[in-house]
């Protein structure tokens, strides 16, 4: 871990801690403080037990994995067999990585005919697997299959991926989910098409034909429909810079993927992948949370009872998303963000305060517009903080960012009630 990241995880550390000290006094309704200790759990999920995924990578010689690998982190992290096969043992692995790490239990290819140029044990390559998914439980399965040779003995790997989901569920009383991938279609005819977007109708017709014939049987072997995501991995280095890419789709992958981890596994991949469209779905996801929290507690009657509160969750939550693109911030730098924006430390009192003054023009609906605002004010932070941190757009652009969330969702929350 980065002493960026070390520094971000203490403050985070920090206000959760005094969020939920503030909670014990709060006088806010018990349903109410319910909602926010199973949110608070959520948001600590994300961030202070982050982990690194855990990825079973499986597939035959020659299929991708140490390509993808590469293409997930954009660095040269794991060696590509060319001709002969390269992955010895089916162990777990730690691809590090000044953004993070990635555990992948990087196969022996199922197929091979020779022998990997790294050490091997005296079993065969599905029991070297099982032997590893039982010292540590993958999150994900993703089953590499290339774009030629789809249909090349894909039977006997179905065999091979249906005992390896076993051994998961038996040793770990875990459904895995499982992810098929088409890789290297850059391959397929016409080879004249060779960069992305593909987009040549009789390549995009053999990408989707391999993807099907896939699907099919990935659905026969598990009894259920199994996404299926085609991709180019190939990537030059030199120097460990990239001098030549092509890689297409493996952010849809990334996004796909991530989407089927448990909560504290997919900060890191987000983080460590540099894709800003996954990076952004994260931080939206933990400001949608912290945003229906601070509604909540908007629209409670308790007086005041919220600044503490409202401000350690915004806070919290433009750490996190700082943490997701990267970068270094302290609480003196939250507040600098925040007045930067036309707010203060108190953001969600300001928020709170401009509600009571329109409770004395609608009294009924006084406390509905409060969380209203409480929420759409939030909301409109994280936006603000995902352009800032992750897009890297002026301060100009950010408060421009913020005022049209702002009013955009304060008009939705208010007609929803």
């Amino acid at each position: 871990m980065s002493s960026n990241e070390e520094f971000n995880y203490e403050q985070i550390e920090d206000l959760l801690k005094s969020i939920y000290d503030a909670l014990i006094e709060s006088k806010l309704p018990e349903k109410i403080k319910k909602n926010m200790r199973e949110e608070l759990e959520t948001l600590k999920a994300f961030t202070l037990d982050a982990r690194p995924a855990r990825i079973a990578i499986v597939g035959r010689r020659g299929a991708g994995k140490s390509s993808l690998i590469n293409a997930i982190f954009s660095e040269m992290r794991a060696e590509i067999g060319d001709v002969k096969a390269r992955t010895g043992m089916g162990k777990w692995h730690t691809y590090q990585s000044d953004s993070g790490d990635l555990e992948i239990l990087d196969t022996r290819g199922l197929g091979e005919a020779d022998k990997p140029e790294e050490d091997i044990s005296e079993v065969s390559a599905i029991e070297e697997v099982q032997a590893s998914i039982k010292e540590k439980c993958p999150d994900a399965i993703l089953f590499l299959s290339k774009a030629k040779e789809v249909s090349s003995r894909i039977d006997e790997d179905m065999a091979q991926l249906i005992e390896l989901k076993k051994t998961i569920q038996i040793e770990h009383d875990y459904d895995v989910p499982i992810i098929g991938v088409v890789t290297q279609v850059d391959e397929l005819s016409p080879k004249s098409s060779d960069k992305p977007p593909f987009d040549h109708p009789v390549k995009q017709k053999n990408i989707i034909d391999a993807m099907e014939v896939l699907s099919v049987k990935l659905r026969d072997a598990v009894s259920n429909p199994v996404t299926v995501i085609p991709i180019s991995c190939y990537v030059e280095f030199e120097d460990n810079q990239i001098v030549y890419d092509i890689r297409w789709n493996v952010d849809s992958l990334l996004d796909y993927l991530i989407e089927q981890l448990p909560n504290e596994a997919q900060m890191i991949l987000a983080k460590l992948s540099k894709v800003k469209s996954v990076q952004k779905k994260i931080a939206r996801r933990i400001g949608k949370s912290v945003a229906g929290v601070t509604g909540a507690i908007g629209a409670s009657p308790i007086p005041l009872a919220d600044l503490p509160i409202v401000t350690g969750l915004q806070m919290a939550m433009v750490t996190s998303i700082a943490l997701i693109g990267g970068k270094k911030i302290d609480k003196k730098g939250v507040v600098e963000f925040l007045g930067a924006l036309g707010l203060n430390v108190a953001a969600g009192f300001i928020l709170r305060q401009v509600a009571r003054q329109l409770l004395k023009i609608i009294p009924v609906a006084g406390n509905v517009i409060s969380g209203a605002i409480a929420s759409a004010g939030t909301y409109a932070l994280c936006e603000a903080a995902i352009a800032y941190f992750i897009d890297g757009n002026s301060m100009d652009n950010v408060k421009k960012t913020y005022n049209k969330v702002y009013e955009d969702n304060k008009k939705e929350n208010e007609n929803e009630k």
